[in-house]
């Protein structure tokens, strides 16, 4: 049975004091909390101080990103065993930005410096699988840019990218996946997809998982939806019967918002 979730995604935010203060503010708002997954996801630099921060409470945490070897000259990438010594349990693949896909790129992001963020989806693939192997469960992130949604392109590409990320997957590999829908235009942008609309792009998401790997697995599958979820239409959001939570961004990185959405997602679909 799926429980609500909520997991903060503090991307490319926070040294290792700014990382404490947020830690301590999420965990003393909603550390014992019982009917919700919470998931803090703080950079790299500070998951071991965080972790020690949450321990002993209902708080998981997530790294924002892995690569699929264990060890090798890889400069600059974090293996699943590093992230386990840290004491992760779950772990972001395929963020829209880990693709290169921004909602509103930055004037000096060019095609040729975007190179950087190289995410395909035969990568998410081979990430999800090596998080799986490691005992992480990935929450898989898929969506549609502005333009494609205006093209009509929409259902496509989010089917795309779910059955690139669950190729080669067994149906319990699949039933313990977390997939994020994030409408990229609404990622840092202020704008919001209108909740029957999320939930409507979920149900996609369900009815491509099912097809590939039978009838009835997706709805086992967390289902999530990330693209400025904060307070304000949390509820909304939350009442949607495909929307199990939120993969929050900015206002994961505000303690009090944070665990606004926590207590939402508990009052309105906790078991």
């Amino acid at each position: 049975m799926r429980m609500p979730m909520m997991a903060g995604n503090w991307k490319m935010n926070c040294d290792v004091s700014e990382a404490e203060a947020l830690a301590r503010g999420v965990v003393e708002g909603v550390g014992a909390i019982e009917k919700a997954v919470v998931v803090l996801c703080p950079p790299a630099t500070a998951l071991d101080r965080v972790q020690g921060l949450i321990a002993g409470s209902s708080i998981k945490l997530g790294a924002q990103n892995l690569f699929w070897k264990e060890s090798g000259a890889y400069t600059g990438e974090v293996s699943p065993l590093m992230l386990l010594s840290c004491g992760c349990q779950y772990v972001i693949v395929g963020h829209s930005e880990r693709r290169g896909r921004f909602g509103v790129p930055e004037d000096d992001m060019t095609d040729d410096l975007l190179k950087v963020f190289g995410d395909t989806d035969a990568s998410v693939n081979r990430k999800a699988k090596t998080a799986l192997a490691h005992d992480l469960t990935p929450i898989v992130c898929v969506g549609e840019l502005l333009a494609e949604r205006e093209a009509g392109l929409t259902d496509a590409i989010v089917r795309d990218q779910v059955l690139a990320a669950i190729e080669g997957l067994s149906v319990q590999q699949v039933q313990s996946l977390v997939f994020a829908y994030e409408p990229v235009w609404a990622i840092g942008t202020g704008r919001t997809c209108e909740a029957p609309e999320a939930n409507r792009v979920i149900g996609v998401i369900r009815t491509a998982v099912d097809g590939r790997v039978g009838t009835g697995v997706a709805a086992d599958v967390t289902m999530l939806y990330g693209g400025s979820m904060k307070p304000e239409n949390v509820e909304g959001l939350m009442q949607q019967p495909e929307v199990d939570g939120g993969l929050v961004g900015g206002a994961s990185l505000v303690a009090e918002s944070f665990n606004k959405l926590v207590r939402a997602a508990e009052e309105i679909r906790g078991r």
